[in-house]
């Protein structure tokens, strides 16, 4: 906090609701910003994984494009950043982390995409990236970059519950429970299995009675994606020629085809990613989890932004006036 909201909070003039509010507006325009632009987005989007990715080298040896290990994943990481960023400074529609038209590519990902194949990329520690138009709606919005297909994929295959887990954690703030125990990992297809799709090796796992419930909740999330590979390349066929099927239902009532609709499903219940947003914001605000205590002010947050077209700073306005954040209790001082 600079001088003037400490004063402010000091006199007791900060809980006045239009000054509060004006200190919001002026605090967005600050420099510091970039802290939050960095800071939210990369917990609720997870982004720390991507660090750890390691696609497997002979599959893909231009992950890793420069010695001894530079690898691709800071360019991947900077593209959903950069979005969030934009949305929040020109005051843009959540609903765009779902679907944009819009995105932020370095010559190296234009590369990676595909888009250029024999363009500058730029030195290990170049990123040089540029907002482009998407006209392909394969591409656009958080769910579909690079960055988070390649984090929830092994070295050398897509795993689909750890994308459905994904997005039923960081879209609808529905995290799935823990697997039990006793269920054992899919193992990498035998010489017998070649010839499957994921979805059919999958089959055994979906056929347990302990494991079935989450398996029809993420499922249809993570197979939705499933025409993009481990580092988030499209792809028709699998290597053994087999066509990959995206297809599927979101809560069982919205039926997809390929990911553009499944997009389409999710905008469909664009009042649930609101909510689900909505409580990812307050969550950071406030530093812990929810409690049911805090659902009137979800409901109050997620009202105002739906009426305010789904804007991103309608959601920090609501947050910071909510009653949750205006009265946390003090930290516990005594001896």
């Amino acid at each position: 906090p600079d001088d003037e909201l400490l004063r402010l909070g000091g006199d007791g003039s900060l809980a006045t609701p239009a000054v509060l509010q004006a200190q919001v507006k002026r605090l967005l325009a600050d420099p510091k910003l970039k802290r939050f632009c960095d800071s939210f987005p990369s917990q609720w989007l997870q982004l720390d994984n991507i660090i750890s990715s390691v696609p497997d080298k002979e599959k893909f040896p231009d992950f890793y494009y420069a010695p001894p290990d530079y690898r691709t994943t800071m360019d991947m990481m900077m593209e959903p950043l950069l979005l969030f960023e934009t949305v929040l400074i020109e005051n843009r529609s959540i609903l765009e982390f779902v679907d944009s038209d819009y995105t932020f590519r370095s010559g190296r990902l234009r590369k990676w995409y595909g888009e250029e194949p024999g363009g500058r990329i730029g030195g290990p520690v170049t990123m040089q990236f540029r907002r482009q138009a998407v006209s392909d709606r394969r591409q656009g919005g958080v769910m579909t970059t690079a960055a988070m297909l390649t984090m929830t994929s092994g070295p050398d295959e897509t795993k689909p519950i750890t994308r459905g887990a994904w997005v039923a954690s960081v879209m609808f703030n529905a995290p799935p429970e823990p697997p039990p125990a006793d269920v054992p990992p899919l193992e990498p297809p035998k010489q017998s299995e070649r010839n499957l799709t994921v979805r059919e090796r999958f089959a055994g796992h979906r056929e347990r009675s302990d494991c079935a419930g989450c398996h029809a909740k993420l499922d249809p999330l993570g197979f939705a994606l499933e025409n993009f590979d481990p580092v988030g390349r499209w792809r028709q066929t699998y290597e053994n020629g087999r066509e990959v099927d995206s297809s599927g239902k979101l809560f069982r009532k919205h039926s997809f085809k390929n990911v553009a609709e499944f997009k389409d499903a999710i905008l469909a219940e664009k009042a649930r990613f609101t909510r689900a947003f909505a409580e990812h914001a307050l969550s950071y605000a406030l530093g812990r989890s929810l409690t049911p205590a805090d659902t009137p002010a979800i409901d109050r947050i997620t009202e105002r932004v739906i009426a305010d077209d789904f804007r991103l700073q309608t959601v920090l306005y609501e947050v910071v006036q909510s009653e949750p954040f205006l009265n946390r209790p003090s930290p516990d001082v005594s001896p």
